[in-house]
């Protein structure tokens, strides 16, 4: 059910296999799309649908991204469960194919794409072989197959998590939790409840990695250190805590031994700023030196990391100004980690908006010179910031970039910034907030071809 990037994935994955399938999904370009692939279609939301029996399928292969509890479940969840047909997702049949794998999974509010990815960079670095993907956009089943006891680093989302029932990360991360989908959980429990789940365990031994730096992920952290019959490592940007991974004085201090050691210079990472990716690094060294990694290749490794598209990404710069492409920054938590790196800011921002608004920016505001608002969210942002910062209406991306370079040249301030950093989903103007970085990255290029500049 839903044919996405993962969901035809898995629909050619299991044909592959001589798996009989019925696929469905609600968008007919999806279905086209899959129909000239020769990939079955069934109609999975007519009870009644030819040659679909309820009563002798296996399962749902379940598209995450679709509700299937709350707010209101989608009518195959209800068809599947009126007929005790269980739903799971693509990472669940990864897990059932390569129980001789090692598995790490990366969950959080924020920042689980980038230690994601960091830990993949490092586990390359050291020669062992390994694949990436789960929410980072590899979907589970186009994975290559790996050699035994090899590692696949899966990013996974509350919505994943809840479809993975035989999930059992060796080495299962938990970076923070602040509010986010929370419509799609019930609540903040439910969220809360889902990204748990990273760290239920069969019999397999687990190292636990989590967060000290918020309240929830801090309870999870006591309440696993007294139940988890694993190792369960603490990590936080605003200390060294005992047994764990922080930061001190700029650099990454381990002290998961008897004595605690600085084993990286912060600022030797240029493409990962700010104390949102010192934590990631504290969580991809946890998982790293769980896997077998020295400290001085995970160090080399976090030097020449590369960056992740539309994460804090330097596009270009133009007669001075820099412009740099956060567009997964769809909530305020995520915006807060970009506005805090850098001191004089023309923020685009706006889009479909999230829980909570903008409020929590509050002590980033001086540091904004003008906010170019776009979006759904527009009239809302404009309203919290009235009186502290001076806001432009730009409906669409396209006029936000032209007014904010135009100004941020016309002002001539010290180390201008064009930030887009929207701290809102991206569905009102875009396919994806990918879609909206790219046409980000187009607009500035086309700048850099008017006046001439570095990408």
């Amino acid at each position: 059910m839903g044919l996405g990037k993962s969901g035809m994935a898995t629909a050619r994955a299991l044909l592959s296999t001589g798996v009989r399938i019925h696929a469905w999904d609600d968008n007919p370009a999806l279905r086209e799309a899959a129909r000239q692939e020769g990939i079955p279609l069934a109609d999975l939301t007519d009870p009644n649908e030819k040659g679909v029996n309820w009563h002798t399928l296996q399962a749902v292969v379940w598209s995450p991204g679709i509700a299937h509890t709350y707010p209101q479940p989608h009518p195959v969840a209800s068809l599947a469960r009126r007929h005790g047909v269980p739903l799971f997702c693509d990472i669940e049949l990864l897990v059932r194919a390569h129980k001789d794998s090692f598995f790490v999974g990366v969950t959080g509010t924020n920042g689980k794409s980038t230690t994601t990815a960091l830990i993949h960079h490092v586990l390359n670095e050291a020669h062992l072989p390994t694949e990436v993907g789960g929410n980072l956009g590899y979907p589970a089943l186009s994975l290559k197959p790996l050699p035994f006891h090899g590692t696949y680093v899966l990013e996974l989302s509350s919505y994943q998590l809840e479809l993975v029932p035989s999930l059992a990360c060796d080495v299962a991360v938990m970076l923070n939790i602040t509010p986010d989908h929370l419509a799609r959980h019930g609540g903040m429990d439910g969220y809360i409840a889902a990204k748990r789940h990273v760290f239920q365990t069969d019999a397999r031994p687990q190292t636990a990695i989590v967060g000290v730096d918020d309240d929830p992920s801090r309870q999870m952290f006591n309440a696993l250190r007294r139940q988890s019959p694993g190792r369960v490592i603490p990590i936080s940007v605003r200390m060294v805590p005992t047994g764990g991974i922080g930061i001190s004085g700029g650099h990454l201090v381990d002290a998961t031994e008897s004595r605690p050691r600085a084993v990286f210079a912060l600022a030797e990472a240029p493409t990962l700023p700010g104390a949102h990716n010192a934590q990631n690094m504290a969580a991809a060294y946890a998982a790293a030196r769980a896997r077998g990694v020295d400290a001085r290749t995970i160090a080399r490794a976090f030097a020449s990391f590369p960056g992740l598209a539309h994460r804090q990404e330097l596009v270009a710069t133009v007669d001075g100004v820099r412009f740099v492409n956060d567009s997964k920054a769809t909530n305020a938590d995520a915006a807060d980690k970009a506005l805090g790196c850098y001191d004089a800011i023309y923020w685009i921002a706006g889009g479909q908006p999230k829980e909570g608004g903008i409020a929590s920016l509050t002590p980033h505001f001086p540091r904004i010179r003008h906010a170019f608002l776009i979006g759904q969210a527009a009239p809302a942002f404009a309203q919290t910031l009235a009186g502290q910062v001076t806001t432009h209406a730009c409906e669409t991306l396209d006029r936000a970039v032209a007014e904010a370079a135009a100004l941020a040249w016309r002002e001539g301030c010290e180390n201008p910034v064009v930030l887009l950093s929207p701290a809102c989903a991206s569905w009102d103007q875009f396919r994806s907030f990918e879609h909206r970085g790219e046409v980000f990255r187009a607009l500035v290029g086309d700048l850099a071809r008017t006046r001439g500049g570095t990408p």
